[in-house]
């Protein structure tokens, strides 16, 4: 008799642990909803991005779509003195192309111009003003970033979104 009262006994046990344990798994995903939603919500209204700030994402553009300017002859520019480092450095740069997009209005404006090396000497400038801002460290390991920038600042000479990359063949730090 007492071993049946025991199977009785663990038996309700049993059955009401399943029952509390359901009450509670129903309770917690219940709150991890409403926490899910919240969490969403917060990042709606923020508008998180999870790129560097400031960076947009450029469209792809076929390149069918594209028209290329070569930058003639090599730009030799002085780079900043590193802190302690008074020896003169420069950056050679060799091979620079502007990449076009035909397809965006600017291009009708400009594009025939800078294709004619009209603007030359402005976006050689452009180059030069942003390269001349960074010492010879940053050129040699970052120079993907300064490439960047200086995609932004030929951009922000035309105010038009038709210049579409700068690309540099050939670069030597001295």
């Amino acid at each position: 008799m007492k071993k049946n009262l025991l199977s009785v006994l663990v038996l309700a046990l049993v059955l009401v642990n399943v029952i509390l344990s359901a009450v509670m798994m129903f309770s917690v995903l219940s709150t991890n909803k409403k926490t899910a939603a919240l969490v969403n919500s917060v990042t709606s209204i923020l508008n998180l991005e999870l790129d560097k700030p400031g960076t947009e994402e450029q469209q792809e553009v076929p390149m069918s779509d594209l028209a290329f300017w070569n930058l003639e002859g090599k730009m030799t520019i002085p780079l900043a003195n590193e802190e302690g480092d008074e020896k003169p450095h420069y950056l050679v740069l060799e091979g620079i192309a502007i990449s076009m997009n035909t397809k965006e209005k600017g291009y009708k404006t400009y594009g025939e111009d800078v294709a004619a090396g009209s603007y030359a000497s402005v976006i050689k400038d452009a180059i030069s003003s942003v390269v001349s801002g960074h010492t010879i460290e940053e050129c040699s390991n970052n120079f993907e970033e300064i490439r960047d920038e200086i995609l932004e600042s030929v951009k922000a000479l035309f105010d038009k979104d038709f210049i579409y990359g700068v690309a540099i063949s050939n670069r030597q730090v001295q």
